[in-house]
Parts: structure tokens; C-alpha cells; sequence
């Protein structure tokens, strides 16, 4: 019998959609991991859409709701999962704009990042978390040992502007990770996975690819290559079932709404379980 592995995950939260804590819970819990949920954000549903409401949880609820965890002997982790992961900005027509304040940033490189055994950043995260641009995958390569110097074990940057040997319909995802051997010798392994493109827009994809990276590599936690494969080739198959449903239900020639965008995930829970690898990584 699996031994028990119970993750705390501190995110938003939406009563519709899955985004935050409804695109992790799930898919943890059918690869059989217990989650205690903790709402960081409960909105009627995500900011894709024209409106929302509800409410944000300030940092003395939050410690309020652990600290009755902790009186009653709860709060025994093996995991923290949370997206400051970290969520910074992104790029949109190859000009970078953070989502946060600015002077979080240092809080970000100095407190968070530090704690982290695995982070997900992009790369314009992973450019301002190091200071370093990225032209290259060499220049990715030494972005991420900048970022393992400052904690974490694994880096993957989820998503990049650099050129794919396979055409502008691919973006390229690249991974490293540090692990030591029996003998305290240090071992890395880095890998690149070429992913096709999908012309629609998708909230929650970053919370899921996190909580499957999450999965994926306590199951396998000396093969980066098998983690990644598996986080991505889920996220495919979740991606391509939820745009040819929202196809399906738009109508041929009108594009799909956010509603009719929200992932499909209970559908996906065979692809979730075990996954077919539809997308393979070049170990580097």
C-alpha cells in the first residue's frame, strides 16, 4: 500500500471554472495525494471573464485558519503547494509587464524563492527573478543555475520566446534539476520539450502544470525527463479535450467564450491517472 502523501495548497479559489485550487485539488486527488485546501482568493469565477466578485484573504486570516491546523496537530505536510510559483508577469507581444508590485520582487528573490524546492516560473520570471535576460538556451541554461543557487532543486520554465528547431508553431519548455548521490556528489539533468502551440486561451493552465509537476516528480524524484513528460503530455490531452468541446459548442466559425474555455477536468480523469506521453523531452 502507497504511503499517505498529504499536500497543503494555499491558492485562489473559483466557485466556477477551474483555476487556483480547483485545477489542483482534482488531479491530485485522483493520483491519490490528500489535499487540505487553503483559499487564498474565493471569487464567483476567474478575471478572464468581464466580471467577478468576492472576497481576498488578508495575511491574519490566513495565519487564523493554519493556526487552528496546527492546535489540533493538522499541519503535517509533505508538500506545500502554492502559486507564488512564482506568479510575476508575462509576456504579451514580446513585451514583459509584471502582475505584482514591483517592490515584491525583492521579496520574491530574497524570502520565497529561497524556500522552494521546485519553482515554475516563465521566462520573463525567470529573467527578473535572476537579473539575467535570456537570448538563448545556453543563456536559459545559466538563468536556471542562477535560480538553483538561490534554493530550489528543480527549475522549469514553463514557457519561453525562444526559436524551436520545429517552427514558430512550437514554444520551448526547459527544465534542470539538481539531485545528490549516495556519495554527496552532485548529479543535473536538464531537459527541453517542444510543444505545439494552441490557438485559444486558457485560464489555469499554470496551477495545473504546478500541481502535476508537483505529482509527477514525487512519483519519479530522480527522472526530470519521465516528471515533465507527464505534466505536459496531461496538460495536452486536458487542453485538446476542453478546446474541441468549446469548439463544439461555439459553433463552426465563432470563437469559444471563456466559459466555454474553462478546462475540462473531471473528463480528463483518465488522462490524468495515466497519462499517454504524446510529448517527449531531449535530455540536454
Amino acid at each position: 500500500m502507497e504511503e499517505e502523501c498529504r499536500v497543503l495548497s494555499i491558492q485562489s479559489h473559483v466557485i466556477r471554472g477551474y483555476v487556483g485550487n480547483r485545477a489542483a485539488t482534482f488531479p491530485l486527488q485522483v493520483l491519490g495525494f490528500e489535499i487540505d485546501a487553503v483559499n487564498s482568493v474565493q471569487f464567483s469565477n476567474h478575471t478572464g471573464y468581464a466580471h467577478w466578485k468576492g472576497q481576498v484573504l488578508n495575511s491574519d486570516e490566513l495565519q487564523e485558519l493554519y493556526e487552528g491546523l496546527r492546535l489540533n496537530n493538522m499541519n503535517k505536510y509533505d508538500y506545500v503547494l502554492t502559486v507564488c510559483d512564482p506568479v510575476l508577469g508575462d509576456k504579451w507581444d514580446g513585451e514583459g509587464s509584471m502582475y505584482v508590485p514591483e517592490d515584491l520582487l525583492p521579496v520574491y528573490r530574497e524570502k520565497v524563492v529561497p524556500l522552494a524546492d521546485i519553482i515554475t516560473p516563465n521566462q520573463f520570471e525567470a529573467e527578473l527573478l535572476s537579473g539575467r535576460k535570456i537570448h538563448s538556451q545556453e543563456e536559459a541554461l545559466q538563468v536556471m543555475d542562477l535560480l538553483h543557487s538561490m534554493g530550489p532543486d528543480t527549475v522549469v520554465i514553463t514557457s519561453s520566446d525562444l526559436p524551436s528547431p520545429r517552427g514558430s508553431d512550437y514554444l520551448i519548455v526547459l527544465g534542470s534539476q539538481r539531485r545528490r548521490n549516495p556519495t554527496g556528489s552532485v548529479v543535473m539533468e536538464r531537459i527541453r520539450m517542444d510543444i505545439r502551440k494552441v490557438d485559444a486561451v486558457f485560464v489555469g493552465t499554470g496551477d495545473l502544470f504546478a500541481a502535476m509537476l508537483l505529482a509527477w516528480t514525487h512519483k519519479h524524484p530522480n527522472n526530470l525527463k519521465v516528471a515533465c513528460e507527464k505534466t505536459v503530455s496531461t496538460l495536452h490531452h486536458v487542453l485538446q479535450r476542453t478546446i474541441q468541446c468549446a469548439k463544439a459548442q461555439a459553433g463552426e466559425g465563432v470563437r469559444p467564450s471563456p466559459m466555454q474555455l474553462e478546462l475540462r477536468m473531471v473528463q480528463s480523469k483518465r488522462d490524468i491517472e495515466d497519462p499517454e506521453i504524446v510529448v517527449q523531452a531531449t535530455v540536454l
